[in-house]
């Protein structure tokens, strides 16, 4: 019997990504010479949900995750609760933020976990099994590299699954056989070639992205039959959890989540545009990480920070990376009740207000 020895590779992958990031260095620091300011729109002094003008500021944060220079205003509209991100990030700002995240230098460890995900997936899916038992068609609008549909398929072997996202992952989720057709580009865009097409659209994590999400609805109601359904899954903004841990949540996301959305603001957006609510799900689609992930952002923003090519300074040495070693694994106590804590909490996490996200599916009149 051999054994492989898995340090070369690990060796070998951080070669790599060493040689990514100072590819990508001298780029990052021309670009962020000029300072952030043009990153971001003008204030706004009215709700985008409802267009009330009594505001207050929800939280001020940093780029928790990547570290990219900014800091970012979350407000809450106290008529609707709609919260959202003020000022909000430009186009030019949107591509700053989002590249290197899902893709480039973060494709590897996200797509790792999105992988991995198999249970949940196959939980959203059969959310709609009981209202549509053998879809022909369906959207997944936001599919990244099609995982879901892949595993969606067991639950459906015989519906066709067909993606959407800006990224090229759709594209490549369609050649290596994920889905049957991979579309790039915006829902809105592209919904009008895609009239009365679909049976099933699902959006999971997505509007919260968008810098408009009734278009984004109105979209899916273009793309959908008669009678079809659209399944909905997003961040809950009044998660017991959200106020617990303040900017340490981790569905907050700044900069990339730009609209949080109350379940009640979108069961009567939905309602106005055309659709019945036929199912709401809380407990289900909680996912058990909240206390786990705030841990792992207070401890890495007290460690030495990882090499990326958007930070002043020089690469970290030795010594450098040895204290964040030392520091995560000086935390690996606390991250281990954290995660124990999570398990427990996720048992009642519908019926105690901690569900971190909420599920609708409504019906296409």
């Amino acid at each position: 019997m051999t054994t492989t020895d898995p340090a070369p590779a690990t060796a070998g992958k951080a070669a790599l990504r060493a040689r990514q990031v100072a590819a990508r260095r001298p780029a990052y620091r021309a670009e962020l010479a000029d300072g952030t300011e043009r990153f971001f729109e003008p204030r706004r002094a009215d709700c985008p949900w409802c267009g009330s003008e009594r505001l207050r500021v929800r939280l001020r944060t940093t780029d928790l995750l990547q570290h990219k220079p900014g800091r970012f205003v979350l407000d809450e509209c106290q008529d609707c609760a709609h919260v959202f991100q003020n000022p909000r990030l430009t186009s030019e700002g949107l591509e700053f933020y989002y590249r290197d995240f899902y893709d480039g230098l973060g494709e590897q460890r996200l797509g790792g976990v999105f992988g991995t995900r198999t249970a949940a997936y196959r939980d959203r899916a059969r959310s709609v099994a009981p209202f549509a038992a053998a879809p022909g068609s369906w959207l997944d609008v936001g599919t990244g590299h099609g995982h879901f549909c892949e595993t969606a398929r067991e639950v459906f072997p015989d519906t066709a699954f067909d993606g959407l996202d800006l990224s090229e992952g759709a594209e490549l989720a369609e050649r290596n056989g994920r889905l049957a057709h991979g579309f790039r580009g915006s829902l809105p865009d592209l919904a009008p070639g895609l009239a009365d097409r679909y049976e099933v659209v699902s959006m999971f994590h997505y509007l919260e992205h968008s810098t408009d999400p009734v278009r984004e609805l109105a979209a899916a109601r273009q793309v959908l039959r008669p009678g079809g359904l659209l399944l909905i899954e997003v961040p809950d903004p009044q998660s017991r959890y959200a106020r617990l841990l303040g900017r340490w949540w981790l569905p907050w996301l700044q900069p990339q989540h730009l609209n949080l959305m109350p379940a009640a603001n979108l069961r009567r957006r939905l309602g106005e545009l055309g659709f019945t609510v036929v199912l709401e799900q809380h407990g289900e689609p909680h996912d058990p990480v909240d206390l786990l992930a705030a841990c792992w952002l207070l401890l890495d923003a007290g460690a030495p920070r990882e090499d990326a090519p958007w930070l002043p300074g020089d690469p970290p040495g030795r010594l450098r990376r040895a204290l964040r070693g030392a520091v995560f694994l000086a935390g690996a106590p606390v991250l281990l009740l954290a995660a124990l804590l999570d398990r427990l909490a996720a048992r009642s996490a519908g019926r105690t207000g901690l569900s971190n996200a909420y599920r609708l599916l409504a019906r296409r009149k």
